[in-house]
């Protein structure tokens, strides 16, 4: 019966994981997965959720459905994370928000969503863009165009390239964006880029999808989300997904969520409306568990300052690791490097960091030194702690030396 269903390759990222898991070197050192680890190595548990967890023990609540959109108090205070509290458009019901099973669980749902009411429109990527992005979309049947983003040559931003791509799409094309910590680049737009992006993709008529996976690990929880908030104040319609994984180390849980901003209160019940249908459809309604945490810590005042401050730490110390790195590398290379070559690792944000290696550079890394990478080039900088930072330090300045000296030679 299912002798002609060809065999699942396996996805690169968790098949990369897989392999280091299986490495049985001591000194090996993951860079390759999306996980915030702490200066111990460890996956945290954070103590904000921690005592909200105490705090739901004590309660015994049966384990019921939720509503298919959700739960209520975890979608009003998802928007007010995302939107700002004094946020106009949630004054005006201007936004249908539903809880979705993580951030990917977003992104598909409104891809579904998309493509059943715009289903001549093509959505455009950045070039590049996290890999699962295209195989969300691509699943849901929509075409997948990339626009210019990423200058290998100067490790930085095509913006000219990038607004003259956008400039010339057609009224209700999809663009993907990401708000902060882009992903795999870690190179963000300014706000004054912002501000000259969002007048063309409002002139334009095109639908933005802001997907913010990140929020808090670039500059702060406030500032992460500036630009969503700016194209709410400046009037469009548009897209939000956004993911609670990373910023409260809750990857099992699955919470993230799905935000559409209209044009009015009623376009944007109609939205829910529509959400929902696509949602039982697919699963019927979200999980519970991680949604209760969350609600417990975002609703009450004391827990939710004290997680913005772990938020705080942990940005902090991913900061630190990029500017730890930048100087390793100086040190080890001072004859052979220039200081504006590594300083990428200082002016890229969030989790990941462009390190402009090759493939087989990165094959080298892990094969030889037990330092994995994606193939792309790309590096998970929240994996780095003081007990690894100058094994892997090492081990990319061998493999630039070796670069170098390939150069020198030919």
């Amino acid at each position: 019966m299912f002798k002609h269903i060809p065999p699942y390759p396996g996805d690169p990222i968790m098949s990369l994981f897989e392999a280091f898991q299986a490495d049985p070197r001591a000194s090996k050192v993951n860079l390759s997965i999306g996980l915030y680890y702490d200066s111990s190595n460890s996956i945290p548990v954070l103590d904000s959720v921690r005592r909200a967890k105490a705090m739901l023990a004590n309660e015994d609540r049966p384990h019921t459905y939720l509503p298919i959109e959700g739960m209520a108090q975890y979608r009003q205070l998802l928007q007010e994370i995302v939107f700002g509290k004094d946020s106009q458009a949630l004054s005006d019901g201007r936004v249908a928000t539903i809880q979705s099973v993580g951030g990917s669980g977003a992104l598909r749902v409104g891809a579904e969503f998309l493509k059943t009411y715009f289903p001549g429109s093509a959505i455009w990527v950045s070039d590049p863009t996290w890999d699962n992005h295209q195989v969300l979309f691509a699943g849901a049947g929509l075409e997948i165009r990339s626009y210019p983003y990423y200058d290998a040559l100067t490790n930085s931003l095509k913006f000219e390239q990038m607004l003259a791509c956008i400039a010339a799409l057609p009224a209700h094309a999809i663009v993907l964006l990401q708000p902060c910590c882009h992903n795999p680049t870690g190179i963000d737009l300014s706000r004054e880029q912002w501000q000259q992006l969002i007048p063309l993709l409002q002139r334009r008529q095109l639908i933005p999808f802001m997907d913010m996976a990140y929020q808090g690990f670039g500059d702060g929880i406030e500032e992460d989300a500036w630009a969503i908030r700016a194209m709410a104040d400046a009037g469009l319609s548009f897209v939000v997904s956004n993911s609670f994984s990373k910023n409260f180390s809750l990857y099992g849980e699955r919470c993230g969520g799905l935000s559409f901003v209209a044009a009015s209160a009623s376009e944007a019940a109609t939205v829910l409306g529509q959400l929902k249908a696509t949602v039982r459809r697919m699963y019927s309604s979200p999980p519970l568990h991680g949604a209760r945490l969350i609600s417990t810590v975002l609703g009450s005042p004391g827990l939710a300052a004290n997680w913005s401050a772990e938020v705080g730490q942990m940005r902090a110390r991913i900061k630190h690791m990029r500017g730890r790195l930048q100087q390793l590398l100086l040190q080890q290379l001072l004859q052979q490097l220039q200081p504006a070559e590594v300083a990428y690792l200082t002016a890229q944000r969030g989790m990941f960091s462009y390190t402009g290696l090759t493939p087989a550079e990165v094959d080298l890394l892990r094969e030889q030194q037990g330092v994995y990478l994606l193939r792309s080039g790309r590096m998970c900088v929240a994996g780095l702690n003081d007990a690894n930072i100058e094994h892997v330090a090492a081990s990319l300045a061998d493999v630039l030396l070796a670069r170098g000296q390939q150069r020198a030679l030919a």
